[in-house]
């Protein structure tokens, strides 16, 4: 082969590599579908959750400056959704969603989604609403309530399932914005949490109905210090109470909705002041209190 014919080949061989090396940049720049390995029940919308500190999430530009006033969801009866509990596949991981609000705890880390889903649908078909009290489960029904709480720092939230995520194997719940700012955990991005579901009894408690004879009713923010199946087992954790702190004694109820008795503290002020109070009763008692509205 002459020179020029080498050098033509060199160049050649040069202009080719360059060309394939300027592609592979190009590939890199560019993001995958997060839809294309998923197989999901016609009418629900589930999807790869991220959490606050991914690169292509995040808090909003208008974040509301009333965050700490955001009130937990209410809990109430709603029927469940016609598809969003049916069985689905993501990632090549098989789901199969509760069809019935059953007692489930679980623990696990806890991570938060924001901008690129704020208005997008959500598995229930609604809007997703990162400054409201809902969140994301993999199996939950939907709709349902559930108590999450972070117990690094003892807070408490009650959040409307209404999403399904995250899929992530070290990931348990994608809580809102408003949620995870709640909990203390949007600056670090996830955090540790316990999960408990809200059971219909308890949702029937918080309803207004009429005060069962001797007992005592009022309207705002309580401590729920124990859930007993006899009068005598609330009856004594109620005098132990009012034995380690007599000042409260006078703010302590028992409820009753025919098989369940409660032990409850309040009114508070403020759902952060019943926190507050309940830090300080598990503390001394080894109980596990949590703020009810009713």
């Amino acid at each position: 082969m002459t020179a020029a014919g080498i050098r033509s080949l060199v160049l050649a061989l040069a202009l080719a590599l360059a060309g394939a090396f300027a592609a592979g940049l190009s590939g890199c720049g560019s993001t995958p579908s997060r839809d294309t390995t998923m197989q999901v029940p016609a009418g629900t919308a589930p999807a790869a959750r991220r959490g606050g500190y991914y690169k292509d999430d995040g808090p909003g530009t208008d974040i509301p400056a009333n965050l700490d006033a955001i009130a937990d969801a209410e809990p109430r009866l709603e029927p469940l959704h016609r598809f969003a509990n049916r069985p689905y596949s993501v990632f090549g991981k098989e789901y199969v969603p509760a069809t019935a609000l059953t007692a489930f705890r679980q623990r696990g880390r806890a991570s938060w989604y924001g901008r690129r889903f704020h208005g997008k649908p959500t598995s229930s078909g609604e809007p997703y609403d990162m400054y409201a009290m809902t969140a994301a489960h993999p199996t939950l029904p939907i709709p349902s309530y559930a108590r999450v709480t972070n117990p690094a720092n003892g807070r408490t939230v009650v959040v409307r399932i209404n999403d399904r995520g995250p899929f992530h194997k070290d990931r348990v719940i994608d809580l809102s914005y408003a949620g995870a700012h709640r909990l203390g955990y949007v600056n670090a991005g996830s955090a540790p949490v316990e999960i408990e579901t809200i059971l219909p009894e308890e949702i029937a408690l918080r309803a207004p109905s009429q005060p069962a004879q001797g007992l005592t009713v009022r309207r705002g923010v309580f401590l729920q210090l124990g859930t007993f199946s006899s009068a005598a087992k609330a009856e004594g954790l109620r005098a132990r109470v009012r034995d380690e702190f007599e000042t409260l004694a006078d703010r302590l109820e028992l409820q009753e909705d025919g098989s369940r008795y409660r032990v409850q503290l309040g009114p508070f002020a403020s759902a952060d002041e019943a926190r507050d109070e309940a830090g300080r009763l598990a503390a001394a008692l080894d109980i596990r209190p949590f703020v009810v509205t009713r």
